[in-house]
């Protein structure tokens, strides 16, 4: 074997640990939307259609994935934060149940406009709820009238489905990885008002232009937005590991964050209508207890 078929094949190898073929086709990357609802500018990564429902090519996929991968990692390993971005019904579990594995920001219940213009503001509030809920915590709610006891618990809870996200935010991302990116079309204006590079999930129906890196695929069904999100975590666990070494080796300089205080547990939040009562029930994902209602 040549040199360069030896370089070829280690490429090859290389990617496959990444993600592959295989795994792209299993999770149903490449169903995009109806035909009829596709934004021109995602030509260039549609291989065709059938049945009225355009296919993604998923060596463009591949391509695509592999880059911002890459770009993930890079940025990881100096000890950046990336704010995950999801609040889809069929992200908003895996957002934050990977944003917690790999310990960054995430939002996957609704973008609160000047999460990232007017990020001072958002932390005030992230502190506003920190002290409401240090209070409760100490007992101090048990000792008002009733009716403000009542008022100050659903001024905690709306906060903390908002907020939950972000509590250990202290300092401005330097990157969003956002699923759906027409959804999230505010996170995205915002990102590029104050040039936060974004990593995004793409479908057939959405502008390409609004990722610096895309990753075009169905950004619809479960298994596919699952593939794409573990797949950015494990980059970031990637270059977190390689950032460690650096530090240890005393290659970097730890990065400090803007604002001191302790590190706050968050939950991965999903949102399931409760019929019945016709409001949102907030359900806690974790390891131990898969279905822990709040």
């Amino acid at each position: 074997m040549s040199n360069e078929e030896q370089r070829t094949d280690q490429v090859e190898k290389d990617q496959d640990s990444v993600i592959t073929m295989k795994q792209l086709l299993e999770a149903g990357v490449h169903f995009g939307h109806q035909s009829s609802q596709w934004n021109p500018a995602m030509k260039e990564y549609i291989y065709g259609s059938r049945n009225g429902i355009h296919i993604i090519d998923l060596q463009k996929t591949l391509k695509s994935f592999l880059v911002a991968y890459d770009f993930v990692r890079d940025l990881t390993s100096t000890g950046k934060d990336i704010l995950f971005v999801g609040t889809k019904k069929q992200a908003q579990e895996i957002i934050g149940v990977e944003a917690i594995k790999c310990d960054m920001p995430f939002v996957n219940s609704r973008w609160l406009g000047g999460t990232l213009t007017n990020f001072n503001t958002i932390r005030s509030r992230v502190d506003y709820m920190l002290q409401l809920k240090r209070l409760k915590d100490e007992g101090e709610f048990d000792n008002l009238p009733k009716k403000e006891q009542i008022s100050l618990n659903r001024e905690l809870a709306k906060l903390e489905y908002l907020l939950n996200g972000i509590v250990n935010m202290k300092k401005m991302p330097s990157a969003l990885f956002v699923v759906d990116t027409k959804k999230e079309d505010i996170a995205i204006k915002e990102a590029k008002k104050i040039g936060i590079p974004i990593v995004g999930v793409v479908d057939t129906n959405s502008n390409p232009n609004d990722a610096d890196y895309i990753i075009p695929s169905n950004d619809d069904a479960i298994r596919a937005v699952k593939l794409c999100v573990e797949k950015i975590a494990a980059a970031i666990n990637e270059g977190r590991l390689i950032y460690s070494q650096k530090v240890n080796s005393g290659q970097l300089q730890p990065e400090e964050d803007s604002l001191d205080g302790p590190i706050v547990e968050r939950k991965a939040f999903v949102f399931k209508t409760n019929t019945a009562e016709n409001e949102q029930e907030a359900v806690v994902y974790s390891e131990d207890n898969p279905e822990e209602k709040v």
